[in-house]
């Protein structure tokens, strides 16, 4: 074994005990033994090395090697199983593949837990009563079989509870499967969930798996539930029923063991009476109803999200997260958010490269949220401008509105500053404000 010291650190036992003591004080990726030694054999060097907090790799070596020894060895728990006289070309071979798949098992194992902390109820940022609630009711329903329904608006987090949901159940070792039910076209929707044979439609060549059965074992998480047609409703509702769907192109049932998680940022109950829905799947898919609250019902959380985000985008970029004064943090609090979470990670990561450090005031913010509700006007009341014919664009006073409010923006409030981009005396414009109040980002301080 001296061979392999030019690669390897080795340490040499003079028999079993000799090796128990090595093991119990040094940490071994692997250990070669003979079968036959005085005193303890081989059989006991395989069962005393995988007792240990960090089993090693074992392989034996033996000059009276059968089929017999061989099995009992592997069931032992011993990597392979090597006769005498050793090839030591074959052994290196061996260890470096053995070595090979315990780097690839310890990485898979690092990525486990790593999502088992992005996903679990501490990773949920909050302390606020309406997200305790949710989390309260997650916790029981996680470790169930149960069909859940998700409501809540866009950008509240309904894919991190659906994960969360699946990494604390029985079922975290198993896939974890998302359909975004919006992004495909209905008649892609029903093939994507259930798949395909061959010759079913044109274009179908070959037999396609659907997320059903990529999903066996696990969760299949449906977002945006409430844009399916009533021909993939009708296959769903059968799906929950009997637990078995067909292939498009075939009448063969398959059998899968999923779990149903959906999402939906729609009223389905209002659906449902409109016709939209069918309310027999709606039965089906709310056994369990979590709503996640709004940016707007949990206020109080915004301050911590907001940190938690600025720190992760500092780390991800290399570069020191800003601070916030007080007067900052209380106007971004106070904003409504309409884009929810995923608005609020977007605004930290614009923050923390554009403002590389350094403290960020109230001054600094974008005029919106100076004054949130003249904000969400003036945002309705572009989007009905968009909406107005081209002949709009000749519209004199609108033109002034918006030059009025980009100059606002662009001086960030400041009044003295915005009737110099405009070439007005600051009388003229806080006349003009007067007559558009919803134009003024500090009407409302």
């Amino acid at each position: 074994m001296l061979a392999l010291e030019d690669e390897y650190d080795v340490y040499l036992a003079a028999d079993a005990d000799e090796a128990f003591r090595l093991m119990d004080s040094e940490e071994f990726d692997v250990v070669l033994t003979d079968l036959r030694m005085a005193g303890k054999n081989g059989m006991k060097v395989i069962d005393h090395s995988l007792k240990r907090p960090k089993p090693p790799i074992v392989i034996m070596m033996t000059a009276y090697g059968n089929v017999e020894t061989a099995v009992e060895a592997m069931k032992r728990g011993a990597f392979d199983f090597l006769p005498k006289p050793v090839n030591l070309e074959k052994l290196e071979i061996l260890i470096r593949r053995a070595l090979q798949g315990k780097q690839t098992e310890q990485r898979v194992q690092q990525l486990e837990e790593r999502l088992d902390r992005k996903y679990s109820f501490g990773n949920i940022v909050g302390h606020s009563q309406a997200l305790t609630e949710v989390i309260e009711k997650v916790k029981l329903v996680a470790p169930t079989r149960t069909s859940v329904l998700i409501e809540g608006e866009t950008g509240t987090g309904k894919e991190l509870i659906a994960q969360a949901i699946h990494q604390n159940s029985d079922r975290a070792r198993r896939p974890f499967v998302a359909v975004h039910c919006a992004a495909l076209a209905s008649n892609l929707l029903e093939s994507e969930l259930f798949g395909h044979e061959r010759g079913a439609f044109t274009g179908a060549t070959e037999r396609r798996i659907g997320r059903f059965e990529a999903a066996d074992g696990g969760t299949l998480f449906l977002d945006e539930i409430g844009e399916i047609d009533q021909s993939t409703q009708v296959k769903l509702l059968r799906f929950l029923e009997t637990k078995t769907f067909e292939r498009l192109g075939s009448n063969k049932p398959v059998k899968v063991d999923v779990r149903l998680v959906a999402a939906t940022n729609r009223d389905l109950e209002g659906m449902a009476r409109e016709g939209e829905f069918r309310d027999d799947l709606l039965f089906r898919l709310n056994v369990v109803t979590l709503h996640l609250p709004s940016l707007r019902e949990r206020k109080e959380d915004i301050p911590v999200l907001l940190r938690t985000f600025v720190d992760q985008f500092a780390q991800e970029n290399g570069l020191q997260a800003p601070s916030f004064d007080s007067r900052a943090m209380q106007r971004i609090a106070e904003y409504p958010w309409p884009g929810n979470i995923r608005e609020l990670r977007n605004f930290a990561e614009n923050v923390v490269v554009l403002k590389r450090g350094g403290e960020l005031t109230e001054y600094d913010l974008d005029p919106k949220f100076l004054n949130p509700e003249a904000a969400q006007r003036s945002s309705r009341k572009k989007e009905e401008e968009d909406e107005e014919p081209k002949g709009r664009a000749f519209d004199v006073e609108a033109n002034e509105k918006r030059l009025l409010r980009n100059a606002l923006m662009q001086a960030r409030g400041n009044r003295t500053r915005a009737a110099e981009l405009l070439g007005m005396s600051r009388r003229t414009l806080h006349r003009k404000l007067k007559q558009w109040p919803e134009l003024d980002p500090r009407a409302q301080l």
